[in-house]
């Protein structure tokens, strides 16, 4: 018989010995005091005990006369430590005289062994309260993890929330796309909060999240000012587009912070925002109407359907005509450029899903207690979008197209570095 066989048929015999000594004690295999929670606790004691031999020299009882040390066992101390699949396990942890033991299977004041952290991190993310996850891990893992244990284990990421609200920038982007969620925080009382989100697709068509900012409600000048400096003073240079929906004060200090930069309002905010103005009895027919301006050839087309959409239906939707004329400078820009530009610009689609995302997570929670408890569940948001946890730039779609038509268009401010 070979040496692997033999092995395996050594481990097999153990296993089998250890699920009949079960049997013999009225022990079930899984469960809070099943077999499962003895073998952790005999593995990891076992463990331990062979770290703490190979860090004095000897084994216990076992030293030598000649040795220079004089460092030996102290007895254990019992600990309690969380495993995911056997729940809370009891194990006693080998002392020394001269407390020099680092454990490294379970470190001091480690109370997981697994990563439990990342586990409550990834649910909160998606939408679960705390009070939901001590649930889940009593009912999982029949592991006890207290709301407060959860809310600490959140609390965490705010040094590093912080720090990724500081990262340093791309210097050139091919557009920035704004967009708000409306969130509710307990300040005093109950009140609606805007909360900003930005995403930047930069010249080799990656898509980042850029940051997060806190509104008031009473956004304008002042505020977008704030938000854009920020940008600038991380690195940002240069914007080709900034594309929202109608936020007001914005395009009114983009020209001071990026001179170059074209604001271009989300054409699918007006058509939508157009048929929330109207019958649904008219719809076909309007339709058909706005068509004619937003697949335009050129401004001045653009500029003759708009007239001709005046004639047909200020008399009975005075508003819906009304909104297309005061977004009209900020939406005619897209219509100079070339097509696959046109489709990439002319909406805000690229952040609408991660504002999905944000929404499913904040709206099991009702509300939030504070500004910060907001922007924490909105960071571990955006940090669970990448597998790597730290939210990390993705390709956007169909970008090989976007990236020629952009290159030729803006060649003077591309970056030297690239040729095309």
């Amino acid at each position: 018989m070979r040496k692997s066989e033999r092995e395996r048929s050594a481990e097999q015999a153990a296993a089998a010995a250890m699920v009949a000594q079960a049997r013999e004690r009225g022990l079930s295999l899984t469960g809070p005091d099943g077999l499962l929670k003895l073998f952790t606790k005999n593995v990891l004691e076992a463990a331990l005990n062979e770290e703490m031999t190979e860090h004095l020299g000897h084994a216990k009882n076992r030293a030598g006369s000649n040795r220079d040390s004089s460092n030996v066992r102290n007895g254990t101390r019992g600990k309690t430590v969380v495993s995911d699949a056997a729940g809370e396990v009891n194990i006693e942890v080998p002392r020394d005289r001269e407390s020099t033991f680092e454990p490294k299977i379970v470190k001091k004041r480690q109370r997981r062994l697994t990563d439990v952290d990342e586990i409550v991190l990834s649910l909160y993310a998606k939408g679960m309260t705390t009070g939901e996850i001590s649930a889940h891990f009593a009912e999982i893992y029949g592991a006890s993890v207290s709301k407060e244990t959860v809310s600490r284990i959140t609390d965490k990421v705010i040094e590093e929330m912080q720090d990724w609200a500081s990262r340093p920038l791309e210097p050139v982007y091919a557009a920035v796309f704004v967009d708000a969620i409306v969130v509710k925080v307990r300040d005093g009382q109950v009140a609606n909060r805007p909360f900003y989100a930005a995403i930047g697709v930069t010249t080799d068509g990656r898509k980042d999240v850029l940051g997060l900012w806190a509104g008031t409600g009473g956004e304008g000048a002042k505020f977008w000012m704030s938000v854009l400096v920020d940008l600038k003073n991380r690195g940002v240079k240069d914007v080709f587009f900034l594309v929202c929906d109608g936020l007001k004060g914005l395009p009114e200090v983009v020209e001071q912070v990026w001179p170059q930069t074209i604001v271009q309002t989300c054409v699918l905010h007006l058509i939508r925002n157009s048929f929330r103005l109207t019958s649904r009895k008219y719809t076909d027919a309007l339709k058909r109407d706005l068509k004619e301006i937003y697949t335009a050839p050129n401004a001045d087309a653009a500029a003759t359907a708009l007239d001709e959409l005046d004639e047909k239906w200020s008399k009975k939707y005075p508003a819906m005509v009304r909104l297309w004329r005061n977004a009209w400078t900020e939406f005619v820009p897209f219509l100079d450029y070339d097509i696959e530009i046109r489709r990439m610009i002319c909406s805000t689609n690229a952040i609408e899903s991660l504002n999905a995302r944000y929404r499913r997570a904040i709206r099991a929670r009702g509300h939030f207690t504070t500004e910060q408890a907001a922007m924490k569940c909105l960071y571990l948001v955006t940090r669970s979008l990448d597998p790597t946890g730290t939210g990390a730039a993705r390709w956007m779609m169909r970008w090989k197209p976007v990236i020629n038509a952009f290159s030729i268009t803006f060649g003077d401010r591309w970056p030297v570095t690239e040729t095309y």
